[in-house]
């Protein structure tokens, strides 16, 4: 134990300089924002960038580092920006160029790093590459995956659709064009044709579109759905697409991307390499910042591993969808403990952690887990090591809004013409808007209608309101940021201890620095707990951020020997003397 403390003293100083210049990324906190959900400045009940940049100072106040926009390019709104039919416009109904320069001038002079979500593994059917593609322009005739269908076993007169391959958003992932007279593949919706990565013209085009926006002085991506960016080469199959194998998955339809194992148009290893050329064109901008880099697939473990890069090559950090997925309303503390070092533990040495509670795609973080346990999951995605992803709201304790069917709006639930159980698919409750306020509209707009409507119980649960309040859930979580950015958290050993099923505890460490300690309390009922077994923890502590449900202020001393933590409590504590 003492030559690893000798060993830290030693590389503290090091790990200084890094972090705090051209790694600022690998301890930072970035959150999400849904553009068309956040505030919309003009009345016309869709959130914009003017409305983001009227907000940059709740931002800062609360001490964000970085915001990461969902899609703000021009798109014919299909799949609600995730369908861009120019990578260098942006979207009318979120203001010009110019509003976004302003934008950028505003967080600069804030410290606020600006982060966008870069869509590469499709784009929209109005997009002008894809029009010239089906009029099979010579600069553009491979740039989407096309395919001839094949003849109906049943009706040889009859083409069918190239292979068996199913949509995200359901059915057939082959539509014809009548124009072309062959098939493109979409992976999600039919106004969302699927790039060709194969053809090198392509990948140059799409690491073009990466510079344009650094020369903006956008500081880094959010890579959307890279792992489907590659299906396999008809070449290796006499020329044509093959099917995938049934799933048997118990109770999906031919119609539902669960029936198949995506053995072909997923997780392919070509995908890697193009990756890695991603972080190639960062870096050709590391001289002024470096940038950050974050990658979104739903895969296992080993494969989100990959995306880090390899022995010769640097990659990206891949969102943890382990922490996301795997953490339930009913973990316990060891679950909580487990989850946590399975990262930790496959993760290449070197590289940064990352930790996410929610995104637009996902039902909010209080409706996934309930409220008592949002300050725990919030304090556990800023006290662990490395970058957290806090998703708009998050931060409140925001639930997800009621939509009806006459009201939604997300392709994925539509597709499912089912009013009755569209809700199962539905992402839009998650993407209702910000609340602000309890005046009209939440205060997110001054108009008569919203896009989305606004959640019913935003006259209570909303920013204004926790603002007030003696302890909201919002103050823990500014605390907590303000917690993230001790050096303890920043650049300290983490030690993680689940004391029972209900108690886990998080330290955090690092010599000649006060040490920070964070106790989540699981249960309903009052624990008191002993620390002593941890001997580099300095016996008196002092409470830095303290829950809803604690019954101890921010503030208060405590001794190490004796911590009472009541019901739902989540609360952090900073050592009074320095460690070692």
């Amino acid at each position: 134990m003492k030559n690893s403390v000798l060993w830290l003293m030693t590389l503290l100083p090091l790990i200084l300089v890094s972090v705090s210049g051209a790694a600022w990324w690998k301890s930072t906190v970035v959150y999400q924002i849904y553009p068309r959900s956040f505030k919309d400045s003009n009345g016309d009940g869709i959130g914009d960038l003017n409305g983001i940049t009227e907000k940059l100072q709740y931002i800062k106040n609360t001490g964000i580092d970085a915001i990461w926009l969902s899609p703000i390019f021009k798109s014919p709104m299909y799949d609600f920006g995730y369908d861009i039919a120019d990578y260098r416009v942006i979207a009318k109904e979120y203001g010009t160029m110019e509003d976004f320069d302003n934008l950028m001038k505003e967080a600069k002079s804030l410290g606020i790093r600006v982060i966008l979500d870069y869509v590469p593994n499709h784009t929209s059917n109005e997009s002008e590459w894809f029009v010239k593609s089906v009029q099979k322009d010579p600069e553009y005739v491979d740039y989407y995956i096309w395919a001839d269908g094949k003849p109906d076993p049943e009706n040889p007169d009859k083409l069918i659709p190239p292979s068996n391959w199913v949509s995200v958003f359901r059915k057939s992932a082959w539509e014809y064009n009548e124009v072309r007279k062959q098939y493109y593949l979409h992976q999600f919706l039919i106004g969302q044709p699927d790039l060709n990565f194969r053809n090198e013209k392509v990948r140059e085009e799409m690491k073009d579109v990466l510079r344009f926006w650094l020369d903006k002085g956008v500081s880094g991506f959010r890579m959307d759905a890279i792992n489907m960016m590659f299906e396999v080469d008809p070449a290796d199959f006499k020329g044509f697409y093959p099917d995938e194998p049934l799933s048997g998955v118990a109770g999906a339809t031919p119609d539902d991307y669960e029936y198949l194992n995506h053995i072909y148009t997923r997780d392919l290893d070509e995908l890697y390499n193009v990756i890695y050329d991603w972080r190639a064109v960062l870096d050709e901008y590391r001289k002024k910042e470096s940038k950050i880099m974050m990658t979104e697939a739903y895969t296992d473990l080993k494969r989100m591993m990959r995306y880090y890069g390899n022995a010769d090559r640097k990659g990206s950090v891949p969102f943890n969808f382990i922490f996301l997925d795997e953490l339930k309303k009913g973990s316990n503390a060891r679950d909580i403990k487990l989850i946590v070092d399975k990262w930790m533990t496959y993760m290449p040495l070197g590289k940064t952690a990352n930790w996410v509670n929610g995104n637009h795609d996902q039902s909010r973080l209080a409706s996934r887990h309930g409220d008592k346990r949002v300050d725990a999951l919030n304090m556990l995605a800023l006290i662990l090591p490395g970058i957290t992803i806090t998703y708009q709201g998050e931060e409140l304790g925001m639930t997800d809004g009621k939509v009806s069917w006459e009201e939604t709006k997300d392709p994925q639930a539509c597709n499912t013409d089912d009013p009755v159980n569209y809700w199962k698919k539905s992402r839009d409750p998650a993407r209702t808007p910000f609340h602000w306020d309890a005046t009209s509209n939440a205060g997110f707009s001054s108009g008569d209608t919203t896009w989305l409507p606004v959640a019913d119980n935003y006259r209570t649960l909303n920013l204004a309101t926790q603002k007030k309040a003696a302890k909201s859930h919002y103050k823990f979580y500014k605390d907590m940021v303000g917690v993230k950015h001790l050096p303890a958290v920043r650049f300290g050993d983490l030690q993680i201890h689940a004391l029972s099923d209900s108690i886990l505890a998080v330290i955090r460490l690092v010599p000649g620095e006060h040490v920070v300690a964070g106790v989540i309390n699981l249960s309903d009922e009052t624990h008191a707990i002993n620390l002593s077994p941890l001997r580099l923890l300095p016996n008196e502590l002092q409470v830095v951020a303290s829950g809803v449900d604690c019954c101890m202020d921010k503030g208060s001393r405590v001794q190490k020997t004796s911590i009472k933590v009541s019901g739902h409590c989540a609360i952090a504590f900073e050592s009074v003397k320095k460690c070692c």
